[in-house]
């Protein structure tokens, strides 16, 4: 599975990165065809399955890091690397940017060497618009093809302070949500993220909001006012399927004002959940955290009867 949101993630953080994935394998091999590794300056994430074949790709994939592009690699296991394996893979390597970051789809397909897209490809992408038929990871007549990760839930976390992490603790461990958590310097982190969560410091978190998905629910509380304002004023232009922000009556007319001000309608400000969590719970920032937990699920509740409704 083509894991975008991933890949996104690591390219807010990094800024240019390398994707690997195993385009075809020949005998034994350690992983299989669409397994994936994200390489970057100092770093990686996932695996195609470590080793000598891992070490030399992740070599590769850095080499081209400077450059960009795409590259397609063969490489016998055992004569080129020692591996008792004894197959042999077809890695390609592609480096990304936010210029370059693929469109969400359910297929993601693209060509290795810019040949034109074969029929087999234009019907296994037809299969998937209209049947919801998903193929399996392939190289195909020259175009590597590869169906989208399905993450769940997107919820993006402005702030890494004390109601930023009571949250991550509680909300981290619910099934089907993708978290990623923004503050401005890593130092703001705890030592220890939960697993799952995706950690993007920046030094300006607002610019983070182009790369959300649209479709994303956020919560901000941020150290400061200035930078809430600013975050509620982007995602309002970016969309959003929900947006919380800590704060108080107080603080929510007077950034309802201020939104105003700034070109934004009654309806598009109404949108935006202030103060968020359950009041008669209290203030302690883990009691907000169960609070907004609840919020969440109840949501998550209401689109899955909708669905089953319409259904």
């Amino acid at each position: 599975m083509y894991d975008l949101a991933a890949l996104t993630s690591a390219v807010a953080a990094h800024g240019r990165v390398a994707r690997v994935v195993i385009a075809e394998v020949s005998g034994s091999a350690p992983r299989e065809v669409g397994a994936a590794m994200l390489v970057w300056d100092g770093g990686s994430r996932g695996t195609i399955g470590g080793g000598a074949l891992e070490w030399a790709a992740t070599g590769a994939a850095r080499a081209l890091l400077p450059a960009g592009g795409a590259r397609l690699d063969r490489v016998a296991l055992g004569p080129a690397l020692g591996q008792c394996c004894g197959g042999a893979v077809t890695l390609l390597t592609e480096v990304f940017d936010r210029a370059t970051l693929p469109a969400q789809a359910p297929v993601i397909a693209r060509p290795v060497d810019g040949r034109p897209m074969p029929l087999a490809v234009t019907r296994l992408l037809s299969a998937a618009r209209g049947q919801g038929a998903l193929p399996s990871p392939a190289l195909v007549q020259g175009w590597m093809v590869e169906p989208a990760a399905v993450t769940g839930r997107a919820l993006w976390i402005w702030g890494a302070g004390h109601v930023g992490r009571a949250l991550v603790a509680v909300l981290a461990p619910l099934p089907e949500l993708s978290i990623t958590w923004i503050d401005t310097c890593p130092d703001r982190f705890p030592p220890e993220v939960p697993p799952g969560v995706t950690v993007l410091p920046a030094a300006e978190p607002a610019r983070l909001v182009a790369l959300a998905p649209p479709c994303a629910e956020h919560l901000v509380l941020t150290y400061s006012h200035a930078l809430d304002l600013e975050l509620c004023h982007r995602l309002l232009g970016h969309g959003f399927a929900a947006l919380g922000l800590i704060g108080s009556a107080t603080k929510r007319a007077r950034f309802r004002s201020r939104l105003a001000a700034l070109g934004h309608g009654p309806a598009q400000i109404a949108r935006i959940d202030c103060p968020i969590g359950e009041p008669g719970l209290g203030k302690h920032p883990q009691a907000i955290a169960v609070g907004v937990a609840a919020a969440l699920l109840r949501r998550g509740a209401g689109i899955v009867a909708r669905q089953e409704h319409a259904g």
